[in-house]
């Protein structure tokens, strides 16, 4: 189980990447192992704001369509329209061409309410 050390994470199993204020958020790899192979990801809340723990699209696996909530607030500026056309990213390279979407912070300080690698590996070992 992957889970990089220099991200934040949600309970939702979303991974955060903070710099200066822009947000870069997709599923973890632990989400995508449960999902299993991802045909679909919907995003349609571009240049939306949005506060945290709000929908902003979901993510379809043969089995089951899940929804995507938002970790933190802020105004979603950019999809990664590659998943469009391969969605199988998230589960080949979830931390990487596999991101969803990047957010435009409104509020720093809700950076400090997600969890750390530890707290997180923490949740998905029981």
């Amino acid at each position: 189980m992957n889970v990089p050390a220099d991200l934040k994470y949600t309970k939702d199993h979303e991974w955060v990447k903070i710099e200066g204020d822009i947000a870069t958020i997709g599923i973890t790899d632990f989400a995508q192992g449960e999902l299993g192979d991802i045909v679909y990801v919907e995003v349609e809340t571009v240049d939306e704001t949005l506060d945290a723990e709000e929908v902003f699209g979901t993510v379809e696996a043969v089995k089951t369509v899940s929804d995507l909530y938002l970790p933190l607030s802020g105004e979603i500026i950019e999809f990664n329209e590659s998943l469009e056309d391969e969605p199988e990213k998230v589960n080949s390279d979830p931390y990487g061409e596999g991101w969803m979407i990047k957010l435009k912070l409104s509020d720093l300080s809700q950076v400090d309410d997600l969890l750390s690698a530890e707290d997180y590996e923490a949740i998905i070992n029981g």
